[in-house]
């Protein structure tokens, strides 16, 4: 059920410098019912880079199974995310030209990249391993594989489907802690003009916004281009271009393609310097990040404590994994926050993890009205705001917690 990593997971390096240590917390998604709680399990969750090649992940695995066969997290539900895979889809095609090409999208969940990529006329596929999301995935026009993306499962689909021009991994290659198979299966699949295309939260950005709360047992692996560069070399393909996006406080994309088979372009040169610039050989930087994590902390509990002492009443907008992680390490719970607000109903009428505050529908904000709203969503804090403005309008205050506690309103 857990595996403690004694090695890099890219160039297996023996040494790792531990720097953020948040305890022992739940899965980030396993919300639950009350009468699990006595039953609930708590794994270590801990961070540190690689001395070698500066790869920064964390110090211990937790069985896949256990944190994603029941996943409950669907990523259709926010429409600006939909939006995202939307446009995403559609730069994929003006790259690649995909009418007709087979692609693949690992972790799927439920079809937000594939429904978009079928529209434009691909022969798209998705795996993913939640039981009840890819089923319901494939109902609804994204055909869906159930389990996870390896070696042994690329020679498969590509000796019943023919090679994937197009191969995506959204949100997930930092989920997986056998990176080695992943290439390995990429190398297998994709065509020989093909692209394997990565969006991974960015190193940088969870560095300088002091996005800790992104840390969760899912994300094994925070990215950034210098050690990806020799870790794709050694499976014969190569990183040749690399964009930034600004979903999830900033995510890297990369696009891989076989050695050869592309010219690498300058901005994988230049992404590499910016990231020495901003300090990521350096060890300082990561202590110093885990100083500011405690900043952060007391500053924010403080805010809290001082409102309800004065009585105000406080909800949570939003139960993503990130925003578990944030109360559990803060220490966050139903004596502060009254409930948490999400328009997943699979979270509905469920106990977030370790803190155990009660998750209900946005209905419950008209209904009970509480005067701040923190937002643990904040990666659509625009959106949520501009969707509560009858909130607002009555006399509510929002509070953004990362990455320095704001209050607006």
């Amino acid at each position: 059920m857990l595996t403690e990593k004694h090695g890099c997971r890219l160039c297996k390096g023996a040494h790792l410098s531990p720097f953020l240590d948040l305890g022992e917390q739940p899965p980030a998604n396993a919300f639950l019912r009350e009468e699990e709680f006595a039953t609930e399990r708590r794994f270590p969750l801990s961070v540190a880079r690689c001395a070698g090649c500066g790869f920064v992940q964390l110090r211990h695995a937790v069985a896949p199974d256990l944190l994603f066969r029941d996943y409950v997290y669907v990523s259709s539900t926010s429409p600006s995310f939909v939006r995202h895979f939307e446009r995403y889809a559609r730069a994929m095609d003006e790259r690649l030209g995909l009418a007709g090409a087979v692609a693949l999208d690992i972790g799927s969940n439920d079809g937000v990249l594939v429904k978009p990529l079928r529209a434009l006329g691909a022969e798209a596929y998705g795996v993913d391993p939640a039981v009840a999301i890819a089923g319901r995935a494939t109902e609804q026009g994204a055909p869906t594989e159930l389990g996870y993306f390896t070696e042994a499962f690329a020679r498969r689909f590509a000796e019943a489907r023919g090679k994937a021009k197009l191969i995506t991994a959204n949100n997930v290659f930092a989920h997986i802690d056998d990176l080695d198979d992943v290439a390995r299966g990429v190398k297998a699949l994709l065509r020989e003009d093909g692209l394997f295309v990565v969006e991974a939260p960015y190193l940088v950005d969870f560095l300088e916004q002091r996005l800790f709360d992104t840390v969760y047992h899912e994300h094994v692996s925070y990215l950034s281009v210098t050690p990806l560069v020799p870790f794709f070399e050694r499976f014969g393909l190569a990183l040749v271009d690399v964009g930034h996006e600004p979903v999830h406080g900033g995510s890297l994309r990369l696009f891989v393609a076989h050695a050869g088979a592309r010219a690498v372009g300058p901005a994988v040169a230049e992404r590499a310097a910016r990231e020495r610039a901003a300090g990521l050989h350096e060890m300082a930087t990561f202590r110093r990040f885990a100083g500011e994590v405690e900043e952060n902390r007391r500053s924010l509990v403080e805010l809290l404590s001082s409102l309800r002492r004065a009585g105000k009443r406080i909800a949570g907008y939003g139960a993503p994994a990130k925003g578990n992680t944030l109360l559990n390490h803060f220490g966050i719970g139903p004596e502060t926050l009254d409930y948490i607000v999400d328009d997943n109903p699979l979270k509905q009428g469920l106990y977030t993890p370790g803190m155990h505050v009660p998750v209900v529908s946005a209905r419950e904000i008209e209904r009970r009205r509480p005067d701040y709203l923190l937002i643990l969503a904040w990666n659509f804090a625009g959106p949520v705001m501009e969707g509560q403005r009858a909130f607002a309008e009555s006399g509510g205050k929002f509070i953004v917690p990362v990455p320095t506690p704001t209050v607006i309103g």
